[in-house]
């Protein structure tokens, strides 16, 4: 692989020129299409069924929730069988499930147990993937195909509700989950015939065993264990702070006397500042300068929003928020390559798994708490309060994390910047 200056250049080109990345990047953007797109079509359904609003948003809940659930239990299948074959029978399983859910008529009550198991499934899916990518990509190649991962989910949280009301539309809700399990089918097509067969990473030959050992907790027992990587996982848990404005757009928007419209604008802010960021990371920041820079970043991506506190005006907050998204994209995929990296292969999906479910789930409290404390204090004292404690959080981490860097500098830094 190139090195240097040309090799940053070209770093997203590079990834797309491996055949398996391209199969892997295509199955994951039709997954989240049709995921959005499943989104809205059960929260219409719902709705034209019962006319509840609070059925409707619990529905919503769970098309997120149960992924909690599937990524910390089931995500360490993907240890002990071929990931390849774990993401395919996950994607053939939401098919199956999709296509039972589009049966007009079906009961309210079988329709949220099957979007349960439908939701669970996407845990262990990208468990399997994330843990897959290293071995796909390699070098700066990994960190730009993380980077097109992240973009990829930040643009379809941007266009996929508009696409998916549209789609819907015109279609019914039954035929938008029709839609929704084809995509699962041609993501398994994809994913079958354009990622090469691997041997598990798992020893045992017995089934039993491979199970016992896929339950086992070894990939919590890792993530604390390592000082590092639990820096890393800690840094990564500063998002349940940063996701307030986002929780809290409504009443910002309120607040700032705007209109419905400044909503959309809030909750966009973030994503674009997300896909900037991490493009400008990934195309121009050397690789011997990204490990040094995570701490720095984090502690970026908090301090932007403490501003929020003296209730600036929309254009403003707006870049505030965008600045943070495009502090926070880069660090959190700069991390998530290191954890990646400095696990053993034999635990990767469940490390890969238990974190990037543990972001959800703070990001879920983060938002709920924020909620709390905007109803006693309003919402830009409760941001401006959320990013103070993410920053002065985030003060100590960053200083643990330099230390790592400097007493095991083979694990984290690479070669040729291990000094100075």
């Amino acid at each position: 692989m190139e090195k240097g200056d040309s090799a940053r250049g070209t770093a997203f080109k590079a990834a797309f020129a491996v055949g398996e990345f391209r199969a892997l990047w295509a199955a994951e953007a039709l997954s989240q299409a049709g995921d959005q797109l499943a989104r809205v079509a059960l929260s219409v359904l719902v709705w034209e069924r019962t006319a509840s609003a609070g059925l409707t948003g619990l529905t919503y809940g769970l098309t997120y929730l149960p992924t909690l659930i599937g990524g910390t239990l089931f995500a360490g299948l993907a240890d002990r069988y071929p990931r390849r074959t774990v993401m395919i029978a996950c994607d053939l399983l939401r098919a199956a499930i999709a296509a039972l859910m589009a049966v007009p008529g079906m009961p309210l009550s079988v329709l949220a147990g099957l979007l349960v198991i439908l939701t669970m499934a996407g845990g262990p899916f990208r468990a399997a993937q994330l843990a897959l990518l290293p071995d796909v990509l390699e070098g700066d190649r990994y960190v730009a195909g993380l980077a097109v991962r992240t973009i990829t989910i930040q643009t379809a949280q941007l266009a996929g509700f508009g696409g998916g009301g549209l789609v819907i539309g015109f279609v019914t809700p039954y035929w938008g989950l029709v839609i929704d399990a084809v995509t699962f089918v041609v993501s398994a097509l994809l994913v079958s015939t354009g990622v090469r067969r691997r041997r598990p990473v798992a020893a045992e030959s017995s089934v039993k065993s491979r199970v016992a050992r896929a339950f086992s907790g070894e990939g919590a027992r890792e993530l604390w264990q390592g000082k590092g990587i639990r820096v890393l996982f800690g840094l990564k848990m500063l998002a349940g702070f940063a996701i307030a404005p986002e929780g809290l757009a409504a009443p910002l928007a309120v607040g700032l006397g705007a209109g419905t419209f400044a909503v959309g604008l809030i909750l966009a802010a973030d994503p674009v500042g997300a896909v900037i960021g991490s493009w400008i990371f990934t195309k121009w920041v050397p690789a011997r300068r990204k490990t040094r820079m995570v701490g720095i970043l984090a502690i970026a991506s908090v301090v932007p929003l403490v501003f929020l506190f003296f209730r600036p005006p929309l254009p403003v907050c707006l870049v505030l928020i965008g600045f943070s998204g495009a502090f926070a994209a880069p660090y959190h995929l700069q991390a998530v390559a290191l954890m990646a990296r400095a696990v053993p292969d034999g635990v990767r999906a469940q490390v890969m798994g238990l974190t990037s479910t543990s972001l959800v789930t703070v990001q879920g409290i983060g938002i709920m708490l924020a909620g709390g404390l905007a109803q006693l204090t309003g919402p830009f004292v409760a941001v401006g309060v959320a990013a103070t404690v993410a920053v002065a959080s985030a003060g100590p981490m960053a200083m643990a994390w330099k230390r790592a860097i400097a007493t095991g500098p083979d694990v984290w830094l690479p070669a040729g910047s291990r000094t100075g």
